[in-house]
């Protein structure tokens, strides 16, 4: 199931989901050009270590570029491969712009890094004795689509789903895509190697961070004008029976 957009209208340029993108891209195109990319020295010294994170291990002088607790941040901007940015860009494309629109820029992008932060710390929990680097965004996106999962549960997402060499597009409630989404990290962490690989401990960390956010918190964060917008999609109703209240 691969989501392709949603149904769901902004009242402001998301800024700022953009903004992300780019630097992610720039960053990506950086890193490849980078000698340290094909060795993997570049993760090891701007991506997470578990180990050297926590003062267990310490990392060649060759190796440690900058304080370990800074990685928790410039780890959010460096992908381990095209396809591993394509992934995270298009769920940011796609579920980002409805949260800053939402919750506005100085509280998105606050709201941004703390999901990325609790997501690498949960990883790190899971893995404390680790000496393998973790980077990319998901885990501060897996936060953005917890906190979507609450506030538009019901709002339409469009979806390819795959038929062996055919595929079909359909439209489905929000908490259908993410909650399968959510399902499949914990199903696919239950086989997943501590030796490397994809760190769902952190997708789900981050998403059940910016689900929690946005629940206990979601009042006080959100402007009003948000409310506004949610009044008028009650308006849909009669149109989109997905949205019922």
């Amino acid at each position: 199931m691969i989501p392709l957009k949603d149904d769901n209208t902004t009242l402001s340029t998301p800024i700022l989901s953009y903004t992300i993108i780019g630097i992610c891209i720039v960053v990506f195109l950086i890193q490849i050009s980078s000698p340290g990319f094909d060795n993997g020295n570049l993760f090891y010294s701007y991506g997470v270590v578990p180990a050297s994170l926590l003062g267990t291990e310490s990392l060649p002088n060759d190796l440690n570029k900058i304080d370990p607790y800074l990685t928790l941040i410039t780890s959010m901007f460096m992908h381990g491969g095209f396809m591993h940015l394509i992934g995270n860009m298009l769920y940011m494309w796609i579920f980002a712009d409805n949260i800053e629109d939402d919750l506005g820029k100085i509280k998105f992008i606050l709201f941004y890094l703390a999901s990325g932060i609790a997501a690498a710390m949960t990883q790190v929990y899971l893995n404390v004795n680790s000496t393998i680097p973790m980077v990319g965004a998901s885990g501060a996106i897996s936060g953005v689509l917890g906190a979507y999962l609450v506030r538009y549960p019901r709002n339409r997402v469009l979806v390819l789903i795959p038929f062996g060499f055919f595929s079909q597009m359909v439209r489905i409630p929000a908490m259908f895509v993410l909650g399968f989404w959510f399902i499949l990290q914990f199903i696919s962490s239950s086989g997943s190697s501590s030796q490397g690989g994809v760190a769902y401990g952190a997708h789900i960390g981050g998403f059940v961070f910016g689900a929690a956010v946005m629940f206990f918190f979601g009042n006080f964060l959100i402007p009003q004008k948000a409310f506004f917008k949610a009044l008028s999609e009650k308006d849909d109703k009669k149109k989109n029976p997905w949205i019922q209240d």
